[in-house]
């Protein structure tokens, strides 16, 4: 990848889910409260490892699920002429559950803002709480994850790529420096 460094390798990226995992167990005094929501593409990625990592250190199946923003976007206008629609696809009761939101990248706060509001169209949880692998910084919204895999202050001139096996064939994140301004995510 040309004018990118590599940030996380794929021990490191394992290592770093393996983490959000545990913090998400010890916060939440194990995991029988709790349900996992992964926004879609590589945030519904990392919330399948994390429920994983989750179901196999407590020995419970973690309710799982995935969440499209597309129609909660408030750029949407701007973007698409037609927009691509995916399905949201959660088959357990959120209400009353500690919901992890699973993203890759925290950037401005809009797709978190979305991701809420989709929520909260669904039912109404006890609580939730945001886990992304990577906080890149630049918050338009007053919005903060409670689990980070890594924080990587970035310029706004620079992208963060999250590389996974499911989408991407390997498991890695890149800051890749921008051509012009207009490249931005």
């Amino acid at each position: 990848m040309t004018n990118s460094r590599k940030i996380l390798d794929a021990p490191d990226f394992i290592r770093t889910v393996n983490r959000l995992s545990h913090e998400i167990v010890e916060r939440n005094r194990g995991a029988s409260s709790i349900g996992i929501v992964g926004i879609r593409t590589r945030g519904d990625y990392l919330a399948r490892r994390i429920a994983s990592a989750i179901a196999s250190m407590e020995k419970v199946a973690v309710p799982i699920g995935t969440l499209d923003i597309t129609l909660y976007r408030d750029d949407l206008r701007g973007k698409l002429s037609q927009p691509r629609l995916n399905t949201t696809n959660i088959l357990y009761d959120i209400a009353g559950k500690d919901i992890i939101l699973v993203d890759d990248v925290l950037f401005t706060g809009r797709t978190v803002r979305a991701a809420l509001n989709a929520l909260m169209d669904i039912g109404r949880p006890s609580s939730i709480q945001l886990a992304v692998l990577v906080d890149r910084g630049h918050r338009e919204l007053p919005i903060k994850a409670d689990f980070v895999g890594k924080n990587i202050p970035t310029s706004v001139n620079e992208e963060v790529q999250v590389h996974m096996t499911e989408v991407d064939r390997e498991d890695s994140v890149y800051v890749k420096l921008l051509q012009s301004p207009t490249e931005k995510e």
